[in-house]
């Protein structure tokens, strides 16, 4: 069992594994953010690098305005065959089931090739023979739910049979995120039923043909949470891997109670070892439950780190970090984080409960409609920020809250001229606002409940996110800009 759990703390859901000879590759869900499926490398499986993003086009993930929150990019597979690498995935929106592939995870992935099989949670299965079986979900538009599947050309994406129904799971809720692998004669069909919050859990099946009939596990559900009272909960949305050294190992995810039974981290990315039966059946850690350092972003290099995402499609004229070399520059362009539309900014996964985050910001607003500064979001209507802006033609930093359709200004204070520190601070209840002066001078300005921004009260299946932004809120034709010199983000618990 690995000492550190999760091993992607904070909203990387939906985990897909796969190793090619010394190197493990990782994916998640990235719903409407931009760009689209975080991708992750390992030697180790806990210590984990991000190499950027599957999905880095425009062309391959079109997230526009109007992009509801957890739409877009549903849980994705990786895999790889024959010195190419594949990543299938769902695009809720327009696109449906589609795959990307490449030779080199690390750098550009090809367009979309669209898969005509309905569901979600689609995943790929090479055989040894060669065929590429596509399996997909039909909890949406089956008449029958359960897994379902056909065998397709990965790299046209014709599909080459027509789909069968292959297994309905064990009967409980929603079963999704199915898996076909192969492990010596049988062929293992693995599933998730039971939703995603606290009833998740992970089954499977097997049979001497990829089609089935399949045979349930006599110990299912081989990985659940559910009625255990537990910090770890909803845990689920499995996948496999062998390592180079014949130990196999099970990437699930789960979610982490704060207090009052709430989760703002999201779900996160958890690892567990993997033993065999004699019968041949899986035991994830051996059937029982689950039991950082600070960082600073410069904005020296020239491209954005890998943990950086936009909610939807960018503007890209509404950002850069060649206007201001070591700073990122953020337009007041019209959308703000109101709006189900890409506003100037960029966001990061909350990764910790307890957590202080700062960013030093200098701008001078022009009108009392130009804003920058730092949000907390889960979506467009939950958010919090505080922002430099004017009001009665002062300088002033204030602290705004939106739930849902209430929202205000909760607090506001003026501000000595030049740049200033902002300053956001967390705990399991709340949330703090503040700035720090160059005179050194703290000053702790509104607070707001975590409770707030999280899924039991906004819907969805996110986690929060925070980071600098900039906003004419709704006025057009602003050329103001806003500088960020760097954004440090410090755990205070782990």
């Amino acid at each position: 069992m690995p000492s550190t759990n999760p091993i992607l703390p904070g909203f990387y859901p939906d985990p897909s594994i796969c190793r090619v000879g010394e190197d493990f590759y990782l994916v998640n869900s990235s719903f409407e953010y931009f760009p689209g499926v975080p991708l992750w490398h390992s030697r180790d499986l806990v210590n984990w690098r991000q190499l950027g993003h599957v999905l880095t086009r425009p062309t391959q993930l079109p997230l526009p305005a109007g992009t509801k929150p957890s739409d877009g990019i549903y849980a994705p597979t990786i895999r790889h065959h024959a010195g190419r690498f594949y990543m299938v995935t769902t695009h809720m929106p327009t696109l449906g089931n589609f795959l990307v592939h490449t030779t080199d995870p690390a750098g550009e992935w090809s367009e979309p090739v669209k898969i005509a099989q309905g569901g979600i949670d689609p995943s790929l299965f090479f055989d040894t023979d060669g065929r590429c079986f596509f399996t997909s979900n039909g909890t949406f538009w089956a008449p029958v739910r359960g897994a379902y599947q056909c065998e397709i050309d990965p790299l046209t994406g014709e599909q080459l049979t027509p789909t069968r129904f292959i297994w309905t799971g064990t009967g409980g809720a929603y079963p999704e995120a199915p898996h076909l692998f192969r492990r010596g004669a049988y062929y293992y069909i693995m599933m998730a039923e039971g939703g995603t919050a606290e009833g998740h859990m992970v089954t499977i099946a097997r049979g001497s043909s990829p089609y089935g009939p399949f045979e349930n596990c006599p110990h299912n559900p081989v990985l659940t949470h559910r009625s255990l009272m537990s910090t770890i909960q909803a845990s689920g949305h499995a996948d496999f891997v062998e390592d180079q050294n014949g130990r196999w190992w099970a990437v699930f995810l789960g979610y982490r109670f704060s207090e009052h039974g709430l989760h703002p981290l999201g779900r996160e990315t958890y690892l567990a070892p993997l033993t065999w039966t004699a019968e041949g059946w899986p035991l994830i850690n051996e059937g029982r439950p689950l039991p950082a350092t600070p960082v600073r972003d410069d904005f020296n290099p020239a491209t954005l780190a890998p943990d950086w995402v936009f909610v939807r499609n960018p503007d890209p004229s509404a950002w850069s970090l060649s206007a201001r070399p070591g700073w990122l520059t953020l337009r007041c362009a019209a959308p703000s984080p109101d709006d189900e539309a890409s506003f100037a900014g960029i966001v990061r996964r909350q990764r910790h409960f307890e957590f202080s985050a700062s960013t030093r910001l200098d701008f001078e607003p022009g009108t009392e409609n130009e804003e920058a500064g730092l949000v907390i979001m889960m979506d467009h209507l939950h958010h919090y920020e505080i922002a430099v802006t004017l009001r009665a033609g002062r300088r002033v930093a204030v602290v705004r809250r939106r739930i849902g359709t209430l929202a205000g200004e909760t607090a506001q204070a003026d501000l000595p001229a030049g740049p200033v520190t902002l300053r956001l601070q967390a705990d399991r209840r709340l949330y703090r606002f503040g700035y720090l002066t160059d005179s050194g001078a703290d000053h702790w300005l509104a607070e707001g409940e975590v409770r707030y921004l999280c899924t039991e009260v906004t819907g969805g299946y996110n986690g929060v996110l925070l980071g600098p932004y900039a906003t004419a809120r709704g006025a057009t034709g602003s050329t103001n800009q806003a500088g960020f010199d760097w954004f440090d983000y410090q755990p205070l618990s782990p």
